[in-house]
């Protein structure tokens, strides 16, 4: 087994926005209005999914760390060993000029790989700190992941973290990094631009793709796995409708308002709630039968924990996977090239829930069996 040198830079507030429905996590004062919502950061929690599954591996890694909050006390809460390498405090609030600080420190460390959980906007601030010179790899923990520089989730960075220690290949190759601008997707829009490339260790299926977005979907499948599930809608059902433009052909289908990036609540094919949070979902679900109508994203496939923490583990105990209806348009699936669909919620049990094949309506009438695994 090769020992490691290895970089972690946790940004605290990852993710911070997604379960309670303000589709990011960007600026102060959406972090200080989702943190007045109940909300509870996740990177942390992330990373410890991470480490949990390097097992005994993790204790041939040598971790250079920032400060505290940005990797520090992770790394002590599960008994890991450590450096700071930076001003040490205790403060949760931390900005993009700690990140970007950070990734140099370590690039002049010259640790064999620098590990960053948070979003797109982390990833951002890799590329202004390290380019596309030095090998990076994010762990997932924000809402808005469009960039092909994260692992599909925890524990597969962690295998390709294994492979790196147990000699075996591993090839680099260069990821896009993209972000969108949260206001306008607060309004519906999505502005994607492309921001540089990270150098990624990459391994199989375990890195995800770039976020593959389309302005005009096929219109006529569209229409038509509107209209079936519109049809199928069972009396004094909840269903709680994802956000994708996949998804709103049932509610075009319905003549019923849509939130493009949110989550809907829809009942005796009447709009009950538009962009709801985690919290409004368990509130309403009391002890009514409830469906989930999601799709995966485009070019990636992953269900749950992309777009969607509204979603949350217990929203999906609470429904239970049986009553998960999955669309997707066949070339929707075809861009996948074979790869499984994906969830990546923050809680284990669930994402273990979603694994062998899935039935995937692709039109009217018309299903497939796709694998689901993670």
């Amino acid at each position: 087994m090769n020992k490691l040198t290895l970089g972690l830079i946790v940004n605290p507030v990852a993710g911070i926005g997604g379960a309670v429905g303000l589709k990011g996590s960007d600026g102060e004062a959406v972090q200080a209005l989702a943190q007045a919502r109940g909300a509870i950061p996740r990177a942390n929690q992330r990373v410890g999914l991470f480490l949990q599954a390097l097992g005994a591996e993790v204790d041939a890694i040598h971790w250079l760390v920032w400060n505290q909050s940005m990797g520090a006390a992770v790394l002590q809460q599960h008994g890991c060993g450590f450096a700071i390498i930076g001003a040490e405090n205790h403060s949760q609030q931390t900005a993009a000029a700690d990140t970007i600080a950070a990734a140099k420190a370590m690039q002049d460390a010259g640790v064999d790989l620098i590990l960053f959980a948070g979003g797109d906007g982390t990833a951002r601030d890799l590329v202004q700190a390290i380019g596309n010179d030095f090998p990076a790899l994010g762990i997932p923990a924000g809402v808005k992941i469009h960039s092909g520089v994260y692992a599909v989730h925890a524990q597969a960075a962690a295998e390709i973290v294994k492979r790196m220690m147990a000699g075996k290949l591993v090839r680099l190759q260069e990821g896009e990094v993209r972000d969108i601008d949260e206001e306008l997707l607060r309004q519906g829009q999505v502005n994607a631009r492309y921001y540089g490339d990270l150098l990624v260790p990459a391994a199989d299926s375990f890195v995800q793709q770039v976020k593959c977005g389309r302005e005009i979907p096929e219109s006529l499948q569209l229409d038509e796995i509107g209209e079936y599930i519109a049809e199928q809608m069972e009396p004094d059902t909840l269903y709680i409708l994802g956000a994708g433009t996949t998804t709103r052909a049932v509610a075009q289908a319905l003549n019923l308002p849509f939130t493009l990036l949110g989550v809907d609540l829809i009942k005796n094919r009447e709009s009950l709630q538009l962009d709801v949070s985690d919290g409004q979902i368990l509130e309403a679900l009391n002890d009514q039968p409830a469906k989930v109508i999601v799709t995966p994203i485009g070019g990636q496939g992953h269900l749950i924990g992309r777009g969607n923490h509204q979603l949350s583990p217990a929203v999906i105990h609470r429904v239970g996977k049986e009553n998960f209806m999955v669309l997707a348009t066949p070339e929707k699936l075809n861009q996948l090239e074979g790869r499984p669909l994906l969830t990546d919620s923050w809680d284990p049990a669930v994402n273990s829930l979603f694994t062998g094949l899935i039935p995937v309506i692709t039109g009217y009438d018309e299903r497939v069996l796709y694998p689901i695994g993670n």
